[in-house]
């Protein structure tokens, strides 16, 4: 898959979620790339962060982006064509204190990307709401919940380990809230 000027986001996870399965590398998409896959780009992150899942050398993490064209440029990976960046930050993979984290593949473009699970991914975004009081992760948690189906029991559940019960009731509240403003489909009834 070339990447260009033009590719998205998604197209951009793809292409490095193959060339890192070619070269045998398990990495995990995580952060804003998987949760502007999951929102179907209604949110728009401008890097790509990959969990290792595996153990490889600078010098096979190198080879695997440049087969794609990505060169390392400090501690992230630029393309000479896009805008995109990618990071690789450290593990383990983990959304707050929880270490049990079953990634998915994810359809992304044209291919799969193996990343955080839509619950997972609003979790994540969460985290970032709850631990640093990031309102913009709040509402990008939001926008993964209204366009896919996540387990608000998990997420629940979750938020209580975490001690964050208050924090989870204010998403509740803005949650239903907001898909309260929805408008009904064509042809269905309210």
């Amino acid at each position: 898959m070339k990447i260009g000027p033009d590719s998205t986001l998604a197209e951009v996870a793809a292409a490095v979620a193959m060339a890192l399965e070619e070269a045998d590398i398990r990495a995990v998409l995580t952060g804003g790339g998987i949760a502007t896959i999951h929102t179907g780009g209604d949110y728009k992150s401008e890097d790509l962060d990959f969990i290792l899942q595996s153990a490889p050398t600078r010098t096979e993490l190198d080879r695997a982006l440049g087969a794609v064209g990505f060169q390392r440029a400090g501690d992230h990976y630029e393309h000479p064509a896009n805008r995109f960046f990618v990071e690789f930050p450290r593990g383990p993979l983990s959304i707050g204190r929880d270490l049990d984290i079953r990634p998915v593949a994810v359809k992304a473009a044209r291919g799969r990307v193996l990343g955080l699970s839509a619950t997972d991914s609003c979790r994540d975004r969460l985290a970032a709401f709850y631990f640093w009081s990031d309102r913009q992760s709040l509402d990008v948690a939001l926008l993964v919940a209204l366009r896919e189906r996540v387990d608000l029991e998990v997420i629940r559940r979750w938020s209580e380990s975490e001690q964050m019960e208050e924090r989870y009731r204010e998403f509740e509240r803005e949650l239903k809230r907001r898909r309260s403003r929805r408008k009904p489909k064509a042809g269905v009834k309210k």
